[in-house]
């Protein structure tokens, strides 16, 4: 127990702090939906016992397969895909049988545009299509002109359209339905990724809109936890004509599109899901989205001076997240965005999306679990850290050797002897009061972010040559 107490003190959550980081909607996940996990009844369950040894299991699959088809708009769900990424392949490859069953097995690209979730282009060559790009125009929409005639040109070849509602840029597409019009009238089908599904629920949805398929990601949107790895839940939920093509499983006798050794994935936290949508009904459901939306747009409101906010809608408006903007301050200053997020651990932060989905700025997304005190408390740090960067660029803090170039500050650093900075340790680790007052120390200062990347094991010799 002490063991796993002293992991637990090493790593931030949100019992400490918001966590933004965006298009992965980190929001609450509520200890009443959590209960069943520690329940022998639901958790002794194998994946593959008879059907009539796990009735309370099918009737909670089958309860749960139609909130999410009322909840998406569409006819069919299969809760099958474990991840968002999975739930992206899989739903590829249902459009590749139906194709395949209509005589148009040959269409091979699949459009995506510039603004859509991150992991669709690797969907699309590994469920054997080849990814076509489309461009977005200067406020971040896609380029109407652009996917309009790349889908014409291409309108024999073309097996579908991959697409962000909303999109990672932050914003509501004003042309979604046009966009799949197009795309329906060059035979192909419209996917749609539900990423950012936490912007839709209750107040439109995929089948609403036009598309024909879409993932949904439990641990998102439906309060699954989700960090270290997982598990996750990436079901898709189809129309009508796409129901025939669902995954089946070995066990229950038809494997097509099978994609889990489990017929229904990670069944084991799906009572998680289940319990926040039964709990939060219809309404609640649509008042966390309506929050969400609000307070994306509380934070755009507030920053937009001290960074500014990098696309917005026609009517001003962001998403349920936004993008705000680094690389000025980098061309005035030499502070980058990644100076930015390592100074905010030293208030208690964890950092937000970095250069994705525009390279040197920050996606923050704060979901609709954030109350208006943790909001400003949020806002009050990023605008301090403006301040330091702004003492930089005033030429009171030194440009080489500065709290934001040298953050994360753990505590064995600000403790020790060896102290050589030209600011100060409490300047380092208690910069303002409500750091003071709920300090999360770091257990390590700054790591080479690259480096980790192309060396991942660890070495305990010092060096990785």
């Amino acid at each position: 127990m002490r063991y796993i107490k002293r992991l637990e003190r090493k790593d931030i959550s949100l019992a400490h702090s918001m966590i933004s980081l965006g298009s992965c909607t980190m929001k609450l996940n509520a200890a009443a939906e959590m209960l069943p996990l520690s329940n022998a009844a639901w958790m002794n369950m194998h994946p593959l016992v008879p059907e009539d040894q796990a009735a309370g299991y099918q009737t909670l699959i089958q309860n749960l397969c139609e909130q999410l088809k009322t909840i998406t708009g569409f006819a069919g769900v299969s809760l099958q895909p474990n991840s968002g990424a999975a739930g992206e392949y899989t739903g590829l490859r249902v459009i590749r049988s139906y194709l395949e069953s209509i005589g148009q097995g040959h269409r091979h690209l699949v459009l995506i545009p510039a603004s859509a979730h991150g992991t669709n282009p690797a969907s699309a060559v590994q469920a054997g299509y080849e990814p076509l790009t489309c461009a977005c125009d200067e406020h971040g929409n896609v380029d109407l002109n652009d996917l309009r005639e790349k889908a014409e040109a291409h309108k024999d070849e073309l097996a579908a359209l991959m697409i962000t509602y909303p999109s990672t840029h932050g914003i509501f597409e004003e042309e979604i339905k046009e966009i799949c019009r197009i795309i329906h009238a060059c035979g192909a089908q419209v996917y749609m990724d539900g990423a950012n599904m936490n912007g839709q629920v209750g107040l439109t949805n995929p089948g609403t809109i036009g598309a024909d398929l879409c993932h949904l990601n439990l641990h998102k949107t439906f309060a699954s936890p989700h960090g270290g790895g997982g598990p996750g839940v990436g079901p898709i939920c189809v129309s009508e004509h796409l129901v025939p093509f669902l995954p089946g499983h070995v066990s229950l006798g038809n494997p097509t599109n099978e994609v889990s050794a489990a017929p229904y994935g990670s069944a084991g936290i799906l009572p998680i899901t289940y319990g926040y949508i039964c709990m939060m009904g219809a309404e609640g459901l649509k008042k966390a989205t309506q929050v969400a939306i609000l307070n994306a747009n509380y934070l755009a409101a507030c920053l937009k001076d001290a960074y500014g906010v990098v696309y917005r809608g026609k009517n001003g408006f962001v998403g349920h997240e936004m993008i705000l903007e680094c690389r000025k301050l980098h061309e005035e200053s030499g502070i980058s965005e990644n100076d930015i997020s390592k100074r905010l651990m030293d208030y208690g932060y964890h950092a937000p999306t970095l250069s994705f989905p525009v390279h040197g700025t920050l996606m923050i997304e704060p979901t609709e679990s954030e109350s208006k005190a943790e909001l400003d408390n949020f806002i009050e740090v990023m605008v301090h850290i403006r301040e330091e960067i702004a003492e930089i660029e005033n030429g009171k803090a030194d440009k080489e050797d500065n709290v934001l170039v040298n953050s994360p500050h753990p505590e064995y650093e600000i403790v020790g002897d060896n102290w050589t900075h030209p600011y100060s340790r409490e300047k380092a680790a208690y910069p303002i009061q409500s750091v003071r007052d709920n300090k999360f120390w770091i257990n390590v200062a700054r790591i080479d972010n690259t480096l980790g990347d192309r060396k991942l094991l660890p070495t305990r010799y010092g060096s990785f040559e």
